[in-house]
């Protein structure tokens, strides 16, 4: 083989003698490849495997595939059961449904006193939490108890997160209401308000059940991770400024979330009426907050003491103002909370009213977001503790729990990651310390409420601003940053439009810079040369790899796009047509002469998923080109849908066939042709 090979670059140095340099180099590269280089009659059969290969699946036919592959296994599962017992079927299909009656078989009376404890925990935590979140959403605080009584139940029989605490949560209750408001005024129409709140809930379960039930997860994740950092630390300085109406005791206030909004109001109240009772009161139990969660981060044992301490500060500061009657002094205290079961809200839903079409958008939103909140807790700590989240039925059952809890007065519940933390801290076994919270929660409505009416709103604003630092995560923006610039771009993009402008623009400002950075990176048109890595066989990028040797005569191009198509086609062709003439500048030699020692392009395509009918044509162009220029195009290991495209398109036929499945045999094969 080596001395056919140097006969063969002999007699290549006196057809091409002003090419005599540049065929000893290849024939010695060639030489050093040894009998790793493919007997020519082995090329062409591979090459055959590409040509001949069959049409490939249209993209109606992979869509079918995929839907078959999702719900054949759980057919095969459904028919298999026809030869077992009835009880047994019976207890496969409940499994299927509520996972509850998996784990509830195993269940032990110490798992439960872990239940029992964690969800006495989270109860502490939740009630304050829940009150405050339900004025945040402009809404009467009961019905915030309400979203922690049905939904964790709910979950508790449908979700397969063990740690994750359901109820709602600060980012969700302020979608609503900035979206929600700009429909119907909650202070001048409060009936109609609810009514808008329910009908989003019951859209926004809908939706996410849906996603579950047609796998179609993916949609969620049109939210990045860094999009969700950006919006999340947003929404978190515009909560918070909300929550100054309530810590300054300021009566008159803007609708708007913005932050010059809010300031430009804050401002105006404070040189009008304001209550200094009412913001040292609030700074003060804030502070007491703030100490003691910076105790529990100190002292792993003490973790009780932060949840805790929101139910103390309701509890003392209730007493505080009821004794010193601090609310005949300007303190603005809670007053009636309707206490007792959630009552049926079916009648409530509303189909016929002319926001309908801004509703199932508002839901849709809130659906998204929601799940997205609740499935990175779930993950976070399903990692944790070493088991598998499955999605779609985390999808399934916040939607099911959503859709039951518009039925029963509650409004869009999801994983909250500051309760999750200390229900996972507390040590829950299982969704049972859920339950445990709901029944509390429960309890609480039937026979605490009427003790919360001396309760200062200042304390729920004191609350929520206490949960806010959790939201916003600047260290992980500062590892986004250093990773991944456009990422970031996406985070500032989401930051600052929620800022800003409102919650609505900055999903829409993340989404948009999302979108644009997957456009970018697939069909932007890069392509790197190749050099032979010394040695070896294997081809990789001469700027990535310094140390790789060119192979004299021959340009070897890999596209690092997967789509070739109107957008990238003409800049692919006018980068390779560029690179030949840099190559032909290099060698300092006249035209005429540089011409020839370039004598094939290669064309490696493993990267290349599609090619639209512009890609075909700019590779039409491209041959073209080579050709008046004396070079001659060779393509590698195009895939499938690509391969066939350019047959249909008799492109192959163009360029002689010259297809190979690698490099190696490409740059081989071309050689043993111009001999």
């Amino acid at each position: 083989m080596k001395e056919r090979d140097s006969e063969s670059f002999e007699s290549l140095s006196q057809v091409l003698p002003n090419t005599s340099n540049s065929a000893r180099m290849i024939q010695m590269s060639i030489a050093n490849s040894g009998s790793s280089a493919a007997a020519p009659q082995d090329q062409l059969d591979r090459s055959k495997w590409l040509l001949d290969c069959p049409e490939p699946p249209s993209p109606w036919h992979e869509l079918k595939t995929q839907v078959k592959e999702s719900y054949l296994t759980k057919a095969k599962k459904f028919k298999s059961l026809g030869k077992q017992p009835l009880p047994k079927r019976i207890l496969f299909i409940l499994q299927a449904i509520f996972p509850i009656f998996g784990w509830c078989r195993n269940y032990k009376l110490t798992m439960f006193k872990n239940d029992l404890m964690a969800g006495l925990t989270l109860a502490s935590l939740c009630i304050p939490q829940s009150i405050g979140y339900a004025t945040l959403a402009k809404l009467d605080p009961q019905y915030g108890l309400y979203t922690s009584v049905v939904p964790p139940l709910i979950y508790a029989l449908m979700g397969t997160s063990r740690e994750i605490a359901i109820g709602p949560v600060a980012v969700v209750s302020l979608l609503i209401s900035s979206m929600l408001q700009k429909l119907i005024d909650p202070e001048t129409d409060p009936l109609g308000y609810k009514k808008l709140v329910l009908t989003t809930t019951f859209f926004a379960g809908i939706f996410q059940a849906s996603f579950g039930i047609f796998r179609l997860g993916f949609l969620v994740d049109f939210l990045s991770h860094a999009a969700i950092v950006g919006f999340m630390g947003g929404a978190a300085i515009v909560i918070g400024l909300q929550q100054l109406k309530g810590l300054l005791g300021i009566t008159n206030f803007t609708t708007n979330t913005d932050i010059v909004s809010v300031l430009r109001a804050v401002w105006r109240s404070c040189h009008q009426q304001w209550s200094p009772h009412t913001f040292i009161l609030g700074c003060s139990f804030l502070s007491f907050i703030l100490i003691t969660r910076f105790i529990g981060k100190r002292n792993k044992k003490l973790f009780w003491l932060p949840a805790i301490a929101p139910l103390i500060s309701v509890v003392v500061s209730t007493l505080m103002v009821f004794l010193t009657k601090a609310d005949e002094h300007g303190v603005k205290t809670v007053k009636h909370i309707k206490g007792g079961l959630n009552p049926i809200s079916i009648n409530d839903i509303e189909f016929n009213t002319p926001h309908l079409g801004h509703i199932a958008k508002i839901g849709l939103i809130v659906a998204i977001v929601a799940l997205t909140e609740a499935i990175a807790v779930g993950r976070s700590f399903a990692g944790i503790k070493g088991y598998r989240l499955d999605g779609n039925k985390e999808m399934v059952a916040i939607g099911f729990m959503n859709v039951i809890g518009s039925f029963t007065s509650c409004y869009a519940a999801t994983g909250s990651f500051s309760r999750t933390a200390v229900n996972f801290a507390a040590g829950c076994e299982t969704a049972m310390s859920n339950v445990v919270m709901a029944v509390t929660v429960f309890v609480a409505l039937e026979c605490l409420t009427r003790l919360l009416y001396y309760t200062p709103i200042a304390i729920l604003a004191s609350i929520i601003l206490s949960a806010l630092p959790g939201l916003i995560d600047i260290d992980e923006a500062i590892h986004i940053w250093k990773i991944d610039k456009l990422d970031f771009l996406v985070l500032i993009g989401a930051f600052f439009g929620v800022l800003f402008g409102s919650v609505e623009i900055g999903l829409l400002v993340a989404v948009v810079i999302s979108f644009a950075k997957i456009i970018l990176i697939s069909i932007r048109p890069g392509i790197e040369t190749l050099g032979r890595m010394p040695g070896t066989d294997t081809y990789a990028d001469t700027d990535q790899y310094p140390m790789s040797v060119k192979t004299p005569g021959v340009l070897i191009f890999r596209v690092k796009s997967a789509l070739l198509c109107f957008a990238n086609a003409s800049s692919l062709e006018e980068r390779i047509m560029g690179w030949i003439n840099e190559e032909e500048e290099d060698d300092g030699n006249t035209k005429s002469n540089a011409k020839k020692n370039i004598l094939f392009v290669v064309l490696d395509m493993s990267n290349l998923i599609n090619v639209d009918t512009s890609g075909i044509t700019a590779l039409v162009e491209l041959h073209n080109n080579l050709i008046q220029n004396g070079v001659e195009l060779v393509i590698v290991n195009p895939k499938w849908t690509v391969i066939h495209k350019l047959n249909q398109a008799k492109f192959i036929n163009k360029i002689g066939g010259k297809v190979y499945l690698t490099i190696g045999e490409a740059v081989d094969a071309c050689f043993g042709l111009k001999v």
